[in-house]
């Protein structure tokens, strides 16, 4: 068996540009975990998204889901790790957003369930995330009438949805009240083209600093990371890899910090990467 560890991001890397794992990705993934593969998943998504994409394999370790927020069994929902946004800052930072005239989405643990709170819909990107989540079945939807009802739960993550320029000045904002208490992402929705996302965690969560617990609780500390990306959100995970390799369609900047580019995420790359790259390596320890 090699000794090495696979991780990859879902959007726009394992999956396709529909969201779906395809079949042949599915098929040879089942194969390689039955011989013994070491893979798992970092994403921005959460575990009720994952259990629906990835439905039918076992993996073998926790998922990472909320860009580290969480770190997560991925047939239970059972979160093991949760870095969450400090509770003194939350009511300013919603106070904050509020002043751009912007309504969040605020994902939480509340001690028993993820919740996944909303108020009124603003605009159309913000639609297009309702209609998402009831698409794969997301149950942590919760319509709540006043936020700050909701600080009282673990926040691990604040989404704005809007135009551009709006969450381009909200995110300079945001970072020069809070500095390092908080990570932040703003990114294009390429599902939804228009409309842009800031999302705000912990400046706990991300997925290399996951990552890096997931290898000391499992003692894979000494094994050969290599991990796969699309978005600048991988930067991190790709420094802290062995083997970093970044899809065609991924940013330029992140093809910056690759050690290798494989085709697109249409390609079924990663999976075809993978079964190549287990195979050579389990039949040089059979040499």
């Amino acid at each position: 068996m090699s000794n090495t560890i696979y991780i990859s991001d879902l959007d726009g890397t394992l999956l396709t540009n529909n969201a779906v794992l395809s079949d042949y990705s599915k098929h040879k993934l089942q194969e390689l975990l039955q011989d013994g593969l070491m893979f798992t998943v970092a994403s921005a998504r959460s575990v009720v998204f994952m259990g629906v994409v990835l439905r039918g394999l076992k993996l073998p370790l926790p998922i990472v889901e909320f860009n580290g927020a969480f770190i997560s069994d991925l047939e239970s929902g059972r979160h093991e790790i949760i870095n969450s946004i400090e509770t003194e800052i939350i009511e300013d930072i919603y106070q904050l957003i509020c002043s751009f005239k912007c309504v969040p989405f605020i994902s939480s643990f509340n001690g028993s369930e993820d919740c996944c709170y909303y108020q009124q819909i603003i605009n159309e990107g913000m639609q297009w995330y309702i209609n998402d989540r009831l698409l794969h079945q997301d149950e942590r939807l919760r319509a709540i009438a006043n936020f700050t009802d909701a600080f009282c739960d673990q926040i691990v993550c604040i989404t704005i949805i809007n135009h551009k320029e709006i969450i381009s000045e909200l995110e300079i904002a945001i970072h020069e009240r809070y500095g390092d208490r908080i990570q932040t992402y703003h990114y294009e929705n390429s599902y939804n083209p228009g409309w842009y996302w800031l999302t705000i965690y912990s400046h706990k969560a991300t997925k290399a600093q996951a990552i890096l617990t997931l290898q000391a609780a499992y003692g894979l500390k000494n094994s050969k990371l290599t991990v796969f990306g699309d978005h600048n959100n991988d930067i991190e995970m790709f420094q802290i890899a062995d083997c970093a390799i970044a899809v065609a369609n991924a940013t330029v900047e992140l093809q910056r910090h690759a050690t290798h580019v494989i085709d697109s995420n249409q390609a079924d790359s990663v999976v075809r990467y993978i079964h190549q790259d287990w195979t050579q390596r389990s039949l040089l320890k059979l040499v």
